[in-house]
Parts: structure tokens; C-alpha cells; sequence
């Protein structure tokens, strides 16, 4: 028998009541179990569980998430600012300043990054400030005073040097190269993304510390590089709050330093969370800010934000966009030039172009009624051309082929061996976007409810994702 909820005391304080409340609605629209409701908002069934009991905090987008599935009419992100929102006020700085003399000219900057108004740099970790007041601002405009590095930084101290030497530089950029290598193979959860919040933290905590002026804008550039990595990893882990600060840090970074590329590598992966979660019009704003100045970048980065923009139109059903702005990425990759490219493109290659605009393509197929052939062949290219460095893109493309066959074409037994090979890839990575395109498939193949073989494959789908 399954054992008795806890009892809970909403009069006990503000996040008993709020857990409460959620309890209440999630009983109401079902009922429903915690992972059922966790699966609906993207989340663990034990952090609404969690919730409930007020032993985990809510953040401001889930909460928003779960008015929408629980249609409580927008009680429980009125409720947010009240009960969550003030739960990380700032600490005192408190270390003093670095004693010694620099052994070469260091210059403090007060940009974007260490704010404004402030003569001295703090030497230890910075102190916490409201992340979630960060989060609601709209724009990098609106958030430029702000100490970035606050963002992601804990209270407690941690070893910073008392100046930055390309030590420091080069330890940033090979954090970077592993969390990438690592993200790509095995997915964002799970260790990776321990290891990935431990790297911004520590590369956060560099931006304050003086720096000798030759050295400054590649420290930004590392950071902003950094971010980037760590962000698509939280993303992928869907700690979509985290994902949002270390894009805008990497994105300030690059700003900053002058990085056209880097900049333009960001606003391509904030173009994905968002289009992801549910926000393509947002996602297109920060695929369009990132073509600004498109003749620094160079083709293959072209091609990499017009097939955000393609997402974006394909995510909203525009069927003229959508194909207009993926042959416009056909178009920028067939100039692409992989001398030309910065490094951390290399994984922008044949494989990943097609993979991605088949993506847009597919959700023409799916939802506005096209042909799915188009998007079925780019998919196939994608999933050859992956190789076991980026398991997880293989993965995906594999699983929306199978969706794809599941519910646009005439023979579902080919879907089911199609999902089946995406399992075999899917079952060895920590990957929350992995497991969500599963439940898609799952979902597509219910509709074959007479073939054995489609219910084997559900449940099979099933336990690969509760695992």
C-alpha cells in the first residue's frame, strides 16, 4: 500500500502554505501523482514532493508552470515573491583587500560586470544577491549595474588568487573544453552538472580580482565561453533558472570583451531554452540579436542562428518563415568554412545543420500538416553523422525520427525499431530534453494501441525514463 502523505501546517509559515496550496491544486487536477505533475511541468516528481513538505524551494518559471498546468488562475506566481523571493538577500562583503604589490600594472574595470559605483573590488567571493530579481528583468540593458558574478557565486568563501595570471586563463578554458566534452556524451545531469556549477562559480569569482590590462579581455572571453558550456548543460538538466544566468553572464563576458563570436554563440543557446520551453517568441528575439552585426561572424555561425530562427518559426506554426529562414541556414552553411571558424564551433558541423533545422521541419510535419520527408532525411543525415562524442544529439534525432514515423508515416513497426535504437543511446545519458523528446515518442506511439510491438516500446520508454 503506498504510505499516508505527510500532514502539512500551511499556518506554520509562508512556504507551508505554499506547499500547501500545491498540494491542493495537484489533488484537485487528477488527482495527480508528484511525478505525474513533475513530468508535465519538466521537473522531478520528488522536487514538487520536496516542495510540498517545504524542504526545496520553488523557483519563479516553475511556479509560473504550474499555474498553467494546474489552472489556478496565477495563485501560486502572485504567491512567489512573497514566500521565495526574498531568500537570498545580499550578505556584507566582509574579507578585506589583497595586501602586496601587483608584480605588473593591474587595472580594476567597472563595466557591465563589476558594476558601478564601487572604488575597490572585493577580494574574496562575492556576496549573494537576489538571483531571482536578476531573472526578472527584461534585457541585458536592464541588468548592466548589476554584479554579474554575484549571480552564481555562494556565500561562502572560495580560493581566489589576489590577481589573474594565464594560469588562471587556461584553466578556464580547459573546464570549459571537458564540461563540453562531457555534456555532448553523456548529457547535462548527474555529475556533469555538479562539475559545471563548480566551474562558473570559480570563474565568476575571477571577474573581480585585478587583472593585468593585456590579460582582461581574454579573462572575459574564458568566462563568457565558460558560460556558455555550463548554461547548455543546465539547460539540458532543465535548472533553467541556472541556464538563464550563465548565458546572460557569458553573454555580458562577451559583450564586454569584444567577442563577436562568442556573442553570437550565447544568444544562439538562449535562443533554444526558450524556444524549448515554450517561449519561440522570445527565442526569436534572441536568435535576431544575435545576427546583429552578422558580418563579423562567420557562415557557420550564420547558419547556426538562422536555424534558431527557424526553430522559432517552426515552434510557432509559421510555415512561410519557417522554410524561409531554414534555406536561408542552407544557404549560409554551404559557404561555411571550418578555418575560418572559432574551436568551439567544430561541433557545428553537417550532422548538427541538419539535425537542427530538421528540428523547425519537424514541427511543420507534426502540427501544421507537411510533408515529413524533408525533415525524415535530415534526421537520418544527422544520425549518421554523429558519432559517439555527441551520443546525445544522436539520440534526440533518433528519437524525433522515430516520432516522426510514429505519427506521420504508414509503418509504425519501423518507428518501433527506430525508438528502439534511440533507447539503446538514450538509456546511457543523464539528459532531461533526451528524456522529454522520449515521452513525445511514447505519446505518438499510443495511438497504435493494437500493436504489441508499440506497447512494448512504451513501456520500455517508461522505465528508461523513470530510471
Amino acid at each position: 500500500m503506498p504510505r499516508p502523505e505527510k500532514q502539512l501546517t500551511p499556518d506554520a509559515s509562508p512556504r507551508d502554505w505554499f506547499g500547501h496550496e500545491l498540494r491542493t491544486w495537484r489533488k484537485k487536477r487528477g488527482p495527480l501523482t508528484h511525478a505525474e505533475l513533475g513530468a508535465k511541468v519538466q521537473v522531478s516528481g520528488s522536487l514538487i514532493e520536496k516542495i510540498e513538505k517545504r524542504t526545496a524551494t520553488c523557483s519563479k518559471d516553475l511556479a509560473e508552470r504550474l499555474d498553467e498546468v494546474l489552472q489556478t488562475g496565477g495563485v501560486l506566481t502572485r504567491a512567489w515573491g512573497m514566500v521565495f523571493g526574498q531568500t537570498e538577500k545580499a550578505r556584507p562583503e566582509t574579507e578585506s583587500a589583497p595586501t602586496g604589490r601587483a608584480e605588473v600594472p593591474v587595472q580594476v574595470h567597472e563595466g557591465r560586470i563589476l558594476g558601478r559605483g564601487s572604488t575597490t573590488p572585493p577580494s574574496g567571493s562575492p556576496a549573494s544577491v537576489d538571483r531571482r530579481a536578476f531573472l526578472a528583468t527584461s534585457g541585458l540593458a536592464a541588468i548592466a549595474p548589476i554584479d554579474l558574478a554575484h549571480l552564481v557565486t555562494p556565500a561562502a568563501p572560495r580560493e581566489i588568487p589576489t590577481q589573474i595570471r594565464p594560469r588562471e586563463i587556461r584553466q578556464l578554458k580547459s573546464l570549459a573544453d571537458v564540461i563540453h566534452r562531457q555534456d555532448n556524451e553523456y548529457g547535462g545531469g548527474g555529475a556533469v552538472r555538479e562539475l559545471a556549477r563548480g566551474a562558473i562559480m570559480w570563474g565568476a569569482s575571477l571577474l573581480p580580482v585585478p587583472c593585468p590590462e593585456p590579460l582582461r579581455p581574454e579573462l572575459l572571453a574564458s568566462v563568457a565561453r565558460l558560460g556558455v558550456v555550463v548554461g547548455a548543460s543546465q539547460f539540458d538538466a532543465y535548472a533553467h533558472d541556472d541556464a538563464r544566468v550563465s548565458f546572460r553572464l557569458a553573454a555580458e563576458c562577451a559583450e564586454e570583451a569584444g567577442e563577436w563570436h562568442l556573442r553570437a554563440k550565447t544568444y544562439s543557446f538562449m535562443a533554444r531554452q526558450e524556444i524549448w520551453i515554450g517561449d519561440p517568441d522570445t527565442g526569436l528575439t534572441h536568435a535576431e540579436k544575435g545576427l546583429v552585426r552578422s558580418d563579423r561572424l562567420t557562415a557557420t555561425e550564420r547558419a547556426m542562428l538562422h536555424t534558431a530562427r527557424a526553430r522559432a518559426f517552426g515552434k510557432m506554426r509559421d510555415v512561410a518563415n519557417t522554410l524561409r529562414a531554414v534555406g536561408e541556414s542552407d544557404a549560409a552553411f554551404e559557404q561555411s568554412d571550418p578555418a575560418q571558424d572559432p574551436p568551439w564551433m567544430a561541433y557545428y558541423d553537417y550532422a548538427q545543420h541538419h539535425g537542427d533545422t530538421a528540428h523547425a521541419l519537424f514541427d511543420l510535419a507534426v502540427h501544421a500538416d507537411q510533408d515529413p520527408g524533408q525533415a525524415a532525411r535530415r534526421f537520418e543525415i544527422a544520425v549518421k553523422g554523429h558519432g559517439n562524442a555527441f551520443a546525445r544529439s544522436r539520440a534526440i534525432s533518433e528519437t524525433k525520427l522515430a516520432s516522426l514515423v510514429m505519427a506521420k508515416g504508414d509503418d509504425p513497426r519501423h518507428a518501433v525499431v527506430l525508438g528502439h535504437r534511440a533507447l539503446d543511446d538514450v538509456g546511457k545519458l543523464t539528459s532531461c530534453r533526451a528524456a522529454e523528446d522520449l515521452r513525445e515518442l511514447a505519446r505518438f506511439a499510443g495511438r497504435h494501441r493494437n500493436l504489441p510491438e508499440a506497447s512494448d516500446l512504451r513501456e520500455r520508454i517508461a522505465a528508461t525514463v523513470q530510471a
